[in-house]
């Protein structure tokens, strides 16, 4: 078990790491799933071998709402299907905490419960908010779990120039279930994970 490290130089790391991600061509990208509410695409994570996934979509709503909604805090228990528990272990700043959650089995229970570790950091970005986070070694394994592992990830969310009432929101997810896993099995769920979270958040925003 690896020590709390310094928050503020992660954090910056982290927030590099996702614009990285952000400036990527669009040629790069391979299209995993289309829905009405958003498209995943998907390519070869260079951090593990498994998928960067990108995510995108607009939502009727202002970027500070939304992101409220995806960063740890009260409101994500509450809409998201597939976070079942959700601990707040530390906190830096008020924009800056780890956090330890677990999630729900999925494919019929292929996938079993999963259990992570995340630092997570929430800063502004263009006149938006970046929301990102990254897996720790940190804490004992509870039972019953396997304990999956976050590769850098976020989300951005962006008012849309004409329609200020609306943003873009554009996600970065790689994520090691870890496990005895087809890695069909994983990424059939990624990208139905991933077009669900815009469905269900839409539905939280509207209540």
């Amino acid at each position: 078990m690896d020590l709390l490290p310094n928050s503020a130089p992660l954090a910056t790391k982290l927030r590099n790491t996702l614009i990285q991600y952000h400036s990527i061509g669009d040629s790069e990208w391979r299209v995993a799933k289309k829905t009405k509410d958003a498209t995943v695409w998907r390519k070869p994570s260079e951090e593990f071998s498994g998928y960067l996934y990108k995510a995108q979509g607009v939502v009727e709503d202002v970027a500070n709402r939304i992101v409220d909604h995806i960063r740890p805090g009260p409101y994500r228990l509450d809409w998201d299907s597939l976070m079942t528990t959700m601990d707040i272990m530390e906190t830096f700043e008020e924009n800056c905490c780890v956090m330890r959650y677990t999630t729900a089995g999925q494919l019929w229970n292929i996938i079993a419960p999963r259990e992570f570790v995340d630092f997570s950091y929430t800063t502004s970005y263009e006149d938006g908010l970046l929301t990102c986070g990254i897996s720790l070694d940190y804490g004992e394994v509870r039972p019953n779990f396997v304990r999956g592992f976050n590769h850098p990830c976020g989300w951005f969310c962006v008012p849309l120039k004409d329609y200020p009432s609306h943003s873009l929101l554009t996600g970065y997810i790689q994520t090691e279930l870890r496990g005895m896993l087809p890695q069909s099995a994983v990424d059939t769920a990624m990208s139905s994970t991933l077009a669900n979270f815009y469905s269900d958040l839409k539905k939280a925003l509207k209540t």
